[in-house]
């Protein structure tokens, strides 16, 4: 069974579109291995980093020994021992019937104790236990703590002490031109911890598939990642990281494509301190200008902002007087003009905070006072009313 989500088409129109014929959406962590055809292909020899450990903020980092020419050189004395190998068993339909397999991908290590990030479409569909390879060679069998099939982020836990965690950077900050370093497990485990760089090629990419999936505010970058990357790190040039990387191109080389780290950061930070997420939502269902492009039937045109499609009754978009057709610009002063711009904003936040909303209604701009709730863990559910699946038309990755 391919983990893969179809063929993306890239965008009709200009701004920060991708642009190319077609995308593959999570390829890059839908490996599968046919035990009944291909066997076992897995390497288990270990291809840990160079260097000492220390305590630095509470976080066991790796030191370096040596000294590296470059930053590549360096990063990849580190950033390795905090990426891991997942693997879930699976079943695939095919014309012969169900056969079983084993899906790949990667991901990597946030905590010392073992908390650790992917993609959602790396573990979805898992018909067994998922194990988690460390670069001591150990395996792990991990529970999954979050799944968010919209923004295909997921973030699972191992029983574990004393591992090596990789520190997060500001992809906010994000200049094109920059280094770009992509650590994972490209086609099997035999090829774990795989190390290739390039540089940041774009940033706020939009990849839309034929079936109408957006995703939105990607970085692309020319270090080259391959199937089995899913959920791996991309990092600059001082070891942070700054994205998780998820598609490539299907009809080009050195076209890859990674969800920017800020997404993760809110998540992450909740989920360590209290052991579970659940999403801030504001009780609306809406979409940005880019998926109002493609929602089929659609005639509301807007270029910037989020177009609120329906508000909860009873909820605080409603209580604020906020109402269908008005359009969301801003919370507290930062622009939101994407779904997942609207979501990082937001999961930083914590239940019973205002904020200041500011939206365009008939062409005027007005503010008001919303105070934001908890939403359903289940970020899927009809109650995470934020999201932005209208209609089941958008959800994010798989």
């Amino acid at each position: 069974m391919n983990n893969d989500n179809g063929t993306f088409q890239s965008p009709k129109k200009g701004g920060n579109s991708a642009i190319m014929s077609s995308v593959i959406g999570a390829v890059i962590g839908g490996v599968v291995v046919a035990a009944i055809i291909l066997g076992t292909l897995y390497f288990t020899g270990t291809l840990s980093g160079k260097g000492t450990t220390q305590t630095v903020g509470g976080q066991k980092v790796i030191v370096n020994n040596s000294e590296a020419s470059t930053a590549v050189e360096a990063v990849a004395q580190v950033i390795p021992d905090s990426v891991v190998g997942i693997t879930t068993d699976v079943s695939q339909q095919t014309v012969y019937g169900t056969a079983e397999g084993t899906a790949m991908g990667s991901g990597f290590i946030v905590t010392t104790d073992g908390y650790i990030v992917t993609n959602a479409h790396v573990i979805e569909g898992s018909t067994g236990d998922i194990k988690v390879q460390t670069n001591d060679e150990k395996t792990h069998t991990a529970k999954v703590i979050y799944e968010d099939t919209a923004i295909d982020l997921a973030v699972i836990k191992i029983d574990a002490s004393g591992l090596s965690a990789v520190s997060l950077g500001d992809s906010d900050q994000v200049k094109v031109g920059q280094t770009a370093i992509a650590v994972g497990n490209p086609l099997s485990l035999e090829y774990q911890r795989t190390v290739t760089s390039g540089i940041v090629s774009a940033l706020n990419r939009t990849l839309v598939s034929d079936n109408q999936i957006v995703a939105e505010n990607l970085i692309q970058t020319d270090a080259t990642i391959n199937s089995g990357n899913s959920g791996g790190p991309l990092v600059n040039a001082n070891g942070e990281i700054i994205g998780i990387n998820t598609y490539k191109a299907s009809q080009g080389e050195g076209i890859g494509f990674a969800i920017p780290i800020n997404i993760a950061k809110p998540i992450i930070n909740k989920i360590v301190s209290s052991g579970k997420f659940n999403p801030i939502v504001i009780g609306v269902s809406g979409y940005d200008a880019e998926q109002a492009y493609y929602l089929s039937g659609s005639e509301v045109n807007f270029d910037n902002g989020i177009y609120i499609a329906s508000v909860t009754n009873g909820g605080p978009a409603a209580s604020a007087g906020l109402q269908k057709g008005d359009i969301i610009t801003a919370i507290n002063n930062t622009e939101v003009n994407t779904m997942l711009q609207m979501k990082t904003v937001l999961y930083g936040l914590n239940s019973g905070d205002e904020i200041t909303l500011t939206y365009q209604r008939g062409g005027k701009e007005a503010s008001t006072k919303v105070k934001v709730t908890e939403g359903s863990a289940n970020s899927n559910s009809s109650n995470n009313d934020n999201n932005n699946n209208y209609g089941n038309l958008f959800p994010f990755g798989r």
